[in-house]
C-alpha cells in the first residue's frame, strides 16, 4: 500500500495532517500535531504499513522545514506544492468553503488530482536550511535597504541645496562620504568651525589618502551655499545634522554586515562549486554566481535544460486557444532574486561573449524588441549554457559566432566593434513598440478615454530586472 499525507504546515499553531491510500480513500483527517520529536513519532507510529509514503506540503515560512527533514529521515518522500499553484488552488476552492487555506484533505488528495505538479525534493535540497541560499538571500536584503538609506540620505541632502550632490557623490555613497556625513551630519556651521585644514585631514584618514584638498573645498562650497540659501531662516541645521548623522551610521552598519556576508559567501561557493564552473563564464562574480547557484539548486536534479529555464520564470508564457498560440510575456515564477542575477550577469555578459551579443543585436536592431525583453532572453541563454556547463564539469568556454575558441579580451573587442547597439538604433524602434502596444491593447490606459485621467501608472513597460 502507498500513503498519500497532506500536511496543512502552521508557523505557531498545530499542523493538521490527513492521510489517504492511493485511491484517494481517507484513513484519517484532520489530525492535529506539533514538530516535536515526540509527536512525530506518536504520528509516524499510527500510520500503517506501507510501501511508499509520500508527504506534500504547502510551504508556510520555514516551518516546513524541520518537518520535512524528519520525516524524510524516516523514509518519506516529501513534495512541496508550487507557490504559483497553490495559490491558484486557494483561489478555487476558497469558492467552495469558508476556508482560504489549503486544508490537509485538499493536500493529501493532491498526487491524484495534479501528480505530474509535484516535484520530490531531492536528498540536499531543504531551502531555507541551505546556508548558502540564506546567505546570497539575506544580502540581497541587506542590500536593498542600503540602497533605501541611501534614498533618505538624498531627500534630506536635497534641503541643503544642490551643491551637496557634486560634493558628496551622492546616489551610491563611498565610505568616506558617509563618515563625514556621521561625524558632521553635514551641518554648514559644524563644517565652518572644522576648517579646511581638519576637514582635509578627516577626509585622507577616511579615504585612505583618496580625497584630499579640492574634496575639502567642495564640501566648504557647498556648506557656504546652504548658509546663503537658509540665510533668511526656516531651516534647524542642528536637527537635520542629527537625522543624517543616524541615516549615515545606519548606512555604514549595512555595508560592514555586506562586507562580512562577502567573506562568508566566498567560502561557502568554494565548498559548493570548487571548480569554478559558473564563475568561468562571463559576466560572473563570485556574489552572482553564489546567488544562481542557491537559486537553481543542484542544476542535476532537473530532468531537461528546458525544466532549467521553465524553473527561473524566463520562458514566455503560451496562451493557446483552438487553433491559435500567442507567446506573452515571461512567465515570473519562481525565485526573483535568481532571475535578477540572471538579468545582470546576461547583460554583462553580452559586452564578452559575441554569440550572445550577435543575438542582443539582432533582437534591438531587426526584431524591434526593448532592452529588457533583449536581455531576459540572453539570461534564459545563459542559464541553460551554465546548467549543461555544471552537468557536463566543464567550464563556460567563449566562441566567436563561427564556433572559433576565443580569449575574454578578444571576446570584448569583437563585441564592443562588430556589435554595438546605438541610441539611433534603440530610438527608431520605439514607434514599432508603441504600435504594437496599442494594437495589442493590453495596458489598462488603451482600455480607457484618450481624455480621460490616469487611473495609475503604467504597466506597458517593465522597469526593473527582477519583474523580468
Amino acid at each position: 500500500m502507498r500513503l498519500r499525507l497532506g500536511v496543512d504546515v502552521a508557523c505557531k499553531a498545530a499542523h493538521q495532517v490527513s492521510c489517504t491510500d492511493e485511491t484517494g480513500h481517507f484513513l484519517f483527517s484532520g489530525r492535529r500535531f506539533r514538530t516535536t520529536v515526540d509527536e512525530l513519532e506518536k504520528l509516524w507510529a499510527s500510520l500503517p504499513a506501507a510501501d511508499e509514503v509520500l508527504v506534500v506540503l504547502e510551504p508556510t515560512r520555514n516551518a516546513w522545514v524541520p518537518l520535512a527533514a524528519w520525516l524524510r529521515a524516516r523514509g518519506a518522500k516529501v513534495a512541496l506544492v508550487p507557490p504559483e499553484q497553490s495559490a491558484d488552488l486557494r483561489d478555487y476552492y476558497h469558492k467552495h468553503t469558508k476556508n482560504d487555506r489549503l486544508d490537509s484533505r485538499m493536500l493529501a488528495r493532491l498526487p491524484l488530482l495534479h501528480p505530474e505538479g509535484l516535484r520530490v525534493l531531492g536528498d540536499d535540497e531543504l531551502g531555507p536550511a541551505d546556508p548558502l541560499r540564506r546567505a546570497t538571500r539575506r544580502r540581497r536584503s541587506l542590500v536593498k535597504r542600503r540602497t533605501a538609506t541611501y534614498a533618505r540620505i538624498d531627500a534630506l541632502l536635497e534641503l541643503l541645496g544642490p551643491h551637496w550632490a557634486d560634493a558628496l557623490n551622492t546616489g551610491e555613497y563611498g565610505k568616506t562620504a558617509l563618515t563625514l556625513l556621521e561625524r558632521t551630519g553635514a551641518d554648514p556651521h559644524a563644517l565652518k568651525r572644522l576648517g579646511r585644514k581638519r576637514l582635509t585631514a578627516l577626509l585622507v584618514r577616511a579615504s585612505r589618502g583618496q580625497w584630499r584638498d579640492e574634496h575639502a573645498d567642495r564640501i566648504l562650497h557647498a556648506a557656504e551655499q546652504s548658509l546663503r540659501l537658509w540665510a533668511a531662516g526656516g531651516l534647524d541645521f542642528t536637527e537635520l545634522a542629527a537625522d543624517l548623522t543616524g541615516e549615515a551610521r545606519l548606512a555604514l552598519q549595512l555595508s560592514a554586515e555586506i562586507d562580512g556576508l562577502d567573506d562568508r559567501i566566498d567560502v561557502l561557493y568554494d565548498d559548493a562549486d570548487p571548480t569554478g564552473i559558473l564563475l568561468s563564464a562571463p559576466g560572473l562574480g563570485v556574489t552572482s554566481a553564489a546567488t544562481i547557484l542557491a537559486g537553481l539548486g543542484d542544476p542535476d536534479r532537473f530532468a531537461t535544460l528546458a525544466g532549467v529555464r521553465a524553473f527561473t520564470g524566463l520562458v514566455p508564457k503560451l496562451d493557446e486557444s483552438g487553433t491559435s498560440s500567442r507567446y506573452g510575456p515571461p512567465t515570473k515564477a519562481g525565485d526573483p532574486a535568481l532571475r535578477e542575477a540572471l538579468f545582470n550577469a546576461a547583460d554583462r555578459a553580452r559586452k564578452t561573449d559575441p554569440t550572445l551579443a550577435a543575438r542582443y543585436h539582432r533582437l534591438v536592431t531587426q526584431a524591434g524588441k526593448h532592452h529588457n525583453s533583449a536581455v531576459c532572453t540572453l539570461a534564459a541563454v545563459l542559464v541553460t549554457r551554465l546548467a549543461a556547463c555544471w552537468r557536463n564539469r566543464t567550464p563556460y568556454q567563449l566562441h566567436d559566432v563561427d564556433a572559433r575558441p576565443i580569449t575574454a579580451t578578444e571576446g570584448r573587442t569583437i563585441c564592443a566593434t562588430r556589435y554595438q547597439v546605438t541610441d539611433a538604433n534603440r530610438a527608431r524602434n520605439r514607434p514599432q513598440r508603441a504600435a504594437q502596444r496599442q494594437k495589442q491593447g493590453t495596458g489598462r490606459r488603451s482600455k480607457e478615454s484618450r481624455s480621460a485621467p490616469a487611473a495609475g501608472p503604467s504597466t506597458d513597460h517593465i522597469n526593473h530586472p527582477s519583474a523580468a
